[in-house]
């Protein structure tokens, strides 16, 4: 992975983590096919993304509001990662003991401990902002980092199959759908025809 120098202006100041809009999928009604592309399941969560610099750590929602308060099992796990600093993009999701979403309690907030960042990119890691390196090689260092995580964050992987397959495996399953991101690409804040959300219907 490269590990080009974070820009003056993308460093968050001690006390003051600055929120960074993520990247937004396009909504698609078939998952795209050919080989071109990285499958992630969908869960029923909410989209969120924790910043760390040293001990401070802050949970954005995708609108940017600090929702830290609301999940603080998930924070302090982030807090526990043996790193200086850290823009990890996921999902706060309520599980059950096998690590799929509980519905009607994923917007509920973190009482008892019984949520998850499911963690499917990282955007910075002590200081080196790697939304220019691939999403292949984003989601390499998010599974290095998260190899000996806590349980409340939990590396989402991705599949290599066949876009329509995983699709439907996913729905079988009881997942939201897919999330399909175009191998090399990015991460981009805002709306991205390079993640593409494919949703199950009701």
């Amino acid at each position: 992975m490269s590990q080009p120098q974070i820009q003056p202006q993308q460093q968050a100041p001690a006390g003051d983590l600055e929120f960074v809009a993520p990247c937004l999928p396009c909504i698609a009604m078939l998952p795209p096919a050919g080989d071109n592309w990285l499958h992630e399941v969908k869960r029923d969560g909410r989209r969120m993304v924790a910043r760390r610099d040293g001990p401070q750590v802050r949970l954005f929602n995708h609108r940017g509001e600090d929702w830290t308060i609301r999940f603080p099992h998930v924070a302090e796990a982030v807090g526990m990662l043996p790193i200086r600093s850290c823009i990890i993009d996921g999902e706060v999701v309520g599980c059950d003991a096998d690590g799929f979403a509980r519905v009607n309690r994923s917007r509920d907030q973190d009482a008892d401990g019984a949520f998850a960042l499911h963690a499917f990119d990282l955007l910075e890691v002590n200081g080196f902002d790697t939304r220019r390196d691939s999403i292949e090689d984003r989601k390499r260092a998010l599974a290095h980092l998260l190899r000996k995580l806590p349980t409340e964050i939990r590396f989402n992987p991705h599949f290599e199959r066949e876009g329509e397959a995983v699709f439907h495996q996913a729905c079988k399953m009881g997942f939201a759908g897919i999330v399909s991101k175009r191998r090399g690409s990015r991460y981009l804040s805002g709306r991205s025809s390079s993640w593409l959300l494919t949703k199950k219907l009701d």
